[in-house]
């Protein structure tokens, strides 16, 4: 039940954001995902939309035990190369930090300083850039003072090439010690994000970490925490409080990610019918009958008496005695 009121409560935050504006122009992005780690599962929502050169956004994550962390802010552009932004985020405690910007970008090189401001009043400030250096090769660096006066430089690089980004960098804090940090994501299909990397703190400890990142809302993360080096017990060891170092201002590039290859089918061949050959029916043959031979109708002669006629000469030829 708490985790559901967690979630109304990040949904709220979100909604919040979404009132500012009308229903159509929300209708810009949104998202959302679970984390498995092994402190528990972690579930997220974001959304945004862009308007008159401005771009709002807001979000929130619940955590294992119902606690709920959101954010929620704008960027403008105010002219070419130039933009600004500003915002707020809460903590599950009720914290909340205040926090903008500006980013100049021109020639290659992203320019960025910025302001944080707790709930306590005190104020931490951020600079920095990013350059690219050729196609896929970036540079970044940049300086964190926290409220207590404690500045961190940071500096990384990152080489893009095929399907996969690297990165490295480092951490330096005032007391001269140094983080040091490496990873690399890689696309392994569309929409499918597999990510590894580790750091080293200021004792030598190294923490390796691994995972995947699906399009559609599923982060499955899994790490393994790897301890190395000495630690000696005497009668008098005093052991120094931990070094915290701020994380540098998320300078992040995202492994490109392969736009999925569309075959398109080829064009139906146009097949073209001949023309129906139409065979017209044989004429029709009418046999006429020939006409019935006439009827032949033999009269007979009207009889008549015979005659004896005697044998006679007619000429040379003796005609001998007959009936006529």
């Amino acid at each position: 039940m708490s985790r559901r009121i967690a979630l109304a409560a990040a949904a709220t935050v979100i909604g919040a954001s979404a009132s500012l504006v009308s229903a159509p122009a929300w209708a810009g992005w949104y998202g959302h995902g679970t984390a498995y780690t092994s402190r528990g599962e972690y579930n997220g929502a974001h959304g945004g939309y862009c308007s008159g050169g401005t771009c709002n956004h807001a979000g929130g994550v619940v955590g294992p035990y119902g606690g709920v962390a959101s954010n929620s802010g704008s960027v403008t552009r105010t002219s070419p190369g130039q933009f600004s932004n500003s915002g707020t985020a809460y903590g599950p405690n009720g914290r909340s930090v205040q926090h903008s910007g500006d980013t100049s970008c021109a020639s290659g090189t992203c320019s960025h300083t910025g302001t944080m401001t707790g709930s306590d009043g005190r104020t931490a400030s951020t600079s920095g850039e990013v350059t690219r250096n050729g196609a896929g090769q970036y540079s970044s660096s940049g300086t964190v003072t926290g409220g207590n006066g404690n500045s961190y430089n940071h500096s990384a690089s990152t080489n893009c090439g095929g399907w996969t980004c690297s990165r490295s960098g480092t951490v330096t804090g005032s007391n001269g010690g140094t983080v040091t940090h490496s990873g690399s994501a890689t696309s392994v299909a569309p929409g499918v994000v597999v990510t590894s990397g580790s750091a080293t703190g200021t004792h030598g400890n190294t923490v390796t970490t691994s995972g995947t990142v699906v399009h559609g809302g599923v982060v499955t993360t899994g790490g393994t925490a790897v301890v190395t080096g000495t630690t000696t017990v005497g009668a008098a060891v005093v052991v120094p409080p931990p070094v915290i170092i701020p994380p540098p201002p998320a300078v992040v590039v995202a492994a490109p990610v392969p736009a999925p290859v569309v075959v398109a089918p080829p064009p139906p061949a146009m097949v073209v019918a001949p023309a129906p050959v139409v065979v017209p029916p044989p004429a029709h043959v009418v046999v006429v009958a020939p006409p019935p031979p006439p009827h032949v109708v033999y009269v007979a002669p009207k009889p008549r008496p015979a005659v004896w006629i005697p044998g006679h000469w007619i000429g040379r030829v003796w005609i001998p005695a007959h009936w006529a």
